[in-house]
């Protein structure tokens, strides 16, 4: 989600979920069957071709929702993820069991779905053709600061979707709010590199 409210997430998860349930239910089936069987062979090439097309159908949303994104911005900031750390397996490890681990199991199939990382990278090299930039901040507390007073607590993210501020009572969708943040640290890089003359001045004056 932008910070102006537009959303892209949709058209991802209606297109490649129902394919994604077929290929676990592909997968189920070919556990039971007799390694290098004809059978074998055939269900293996079948999952194959699912994959092959969720990341292809995949590729070709994110082209088209980061060329739009492109069109109507110059500089652009996003969360700089650790996505390695982010996506490891939700049960932890034997020493280090997970705690929550449907919830982080979730998270994990968003982002997998939503591939934060591959999208960065369109962004970033149509970006620099258009003269622009892309920014990455810090992820952290974004989801948790009040963009109205700047009150920071895990409290103001009341659910997945709700951001309701302890301390002024702000309330906005939890997305929205958090895009916001996202904005605002994005544009305070851009103000201190100006000032340090990392960036051009041209292109500061042009960041949306």
């Amino acid at each position: 989600m932008l910070s102006d409210g537009t959303h892209y997430g949709d058209e991802l998860k209606d297109r490649i979920q129902p394919l994604t349930e077929r290929t676990k239910l592909l997968q189920k089936r070919f556990k039971h069957k007799t390694k290098g069987s004809r059978s074998w062979r055939a269900l293996k090439k079948q999952i194959a071709k699912l994959h092959l097309r969720i990341r292809n159908i995949r590729r070709d949303i994110l082209h088209k929702a980061t060329a739009d994104i492109c069109k109507n911005h110059v500089c652009i900031s996003m969360e700089d993820l650790n996505l390695k750390n982010m996506t490891a397996s939700a049960r932890g490890t034997v020493e280090n069991p997970s705690t929550n681990v449907r919830a982080k199991a979730g998270l994990n199939r968003e982002l997998l779905l939503r591939a934060p990382g591959e999208a960065g990278r369109m962004l970033e090299y149509k970006l620099r053709l258009r003269g622009g930039m892309l920014i990455k901040v810090p992820p952290q507390y974004t989801s948790q600061t009040c963009p109205v007073c700047g009150h920071v607590s895990s409290g103001n993210r009341i659910s997945q979707s709700i951001f309701v501020c302890e301390k002024c009572g702000h309330k906005a969708n939890a997305d929205l709010n958090a895009a916001e943040n996202i904005r605002r640290a994005g544009r305070a890089r851009i103000a201190g590199a100006a000032g340090s003359q990392e960036l051009s001045p041209g292109t500061c004056r042009r960041a949306a």
